[in-house]
């Protein structure tokens, strides 16, 4: 029986995701796969190197660095979040991912980025920390408008969450039989249209696609919530969900509010954890 986790994004709201897979860690939960959107990927790696606690570690003791976010990055880098600092100094110096540990854990690592030029998603597999991996995952968190598109591997792209924000159909159609799925927006949540039709136009006209896409997006993330009711009323997957609003911002540098948010997401595991472990079918006792 194959398993995929799959992680929303919506930047540091996903530090609910992080307190929910940190739990999920400590209970011994495993995966064929995981999915990230996003800061789902940027944080759902850590999964995969099984280091608890990382995400909100790094968020909370560089909230404040003009190096990780600022407008001063954006002016000086044109990434709002640096990306040399973020994805080179911070995971390979400052706080370094477990390379053997990643390469060795036999879960694989999908990141979903969307196509600059087709304004459609691509889902690439990175189960080596290679410097390659990494622009992979800061293609898929690259929010567009304070990031600069990332070419990698003969590839223009920018988030994941433009083209497809919650991969769930994606886990299925590749015959995962078991998925779960962490959002970080609660189960009555509607996206908006993006609006300023005209800007987001004339801002990418080298990219019409892409335009489109981001003008589209709240259509395509509805639909995707539908499909991921129906899904779950079927039984066909488990959806982990905060019960409101998050409240902390996509780009915070509170650090008070960030430990909140992921202690909201460590109680939800807390919570939901001997349902999670039926519907995988794992034995109380293994975890």
């Amino acid at each position: 029986m194959k398993k995929a986790l799959v992680l929303e994004g919506g930047s540091l709201r996903g530090l609910f995701s992080g307190g929910v897979i940190d739990v999920m860690m400590e209970s011994g939960i495993e995966y064929d796969a995981l999915i990230g959107v996003s800061a789902g990927a940027a944080f759902g790696c850590n999964y995969k190197s099984k280091q608890i606690g990382r995400p909100l570690r790094y968020n909370m003791r560089y909230a404040k660095d003009w190096r990780y976010c600022s407008v001063r990055s954006l002016l000086l880098t044109g990434d709002i979040f640096g990306a040399k600092f973020c994805y080179q100094t911070l995971p390979l110096k400052l706080d370094p991912m477990d390379k053997e540990t990643y390469e060795s854990n036999p879960m694989d690592m999908i990141v979903v980025c969307t196509d600059v030029h087709t304004g459609k998603p691509v889902y690439h597999k990175i189960n080596e920390l290679t410097p390659e991996a990494l622009e992979w995952m800061r293609a898929s968190a690259s929010m567009p408008f304070v990031s600069r598109i990332v070419r990698v591997d003969g590839h223009a792209m920018l988030d994941g969450g433009i083209s497809d924000s919650i991969p769930v159909q994606y886990a299925v159609e590749q015959g995962y039989d078991k998925v779960v799925v962490v959002t970080t927006q609660p189960e009555d949540y509607v996206k908006k249209p993006f609006g300023h039709d005209g800007i987001v136009r004339l801002a990418l006209h080298k990219y019409p696609r892409l335009a489109q896409a981001i003008l589209d997006r709240h259509r395509m993330y509805n639909r995707e919530m539908a499909y991921l009711k129906e899904k779950e009323e079927e039984g066909r997957i488990y959806c982990i969900r905060p019960d409101e609003a998050l409240d902390i911002k996509r780009i915070e540098h509170d650090a008070g509010k960030m430990e909140t948010v992921y202690q909201v997401g460590r109680l939800k595991g807390e919570v939901i954890m001997d349902e999670l472990k039926a519907y995988l079918g794992v034995p109380k006792t293994e975890a």
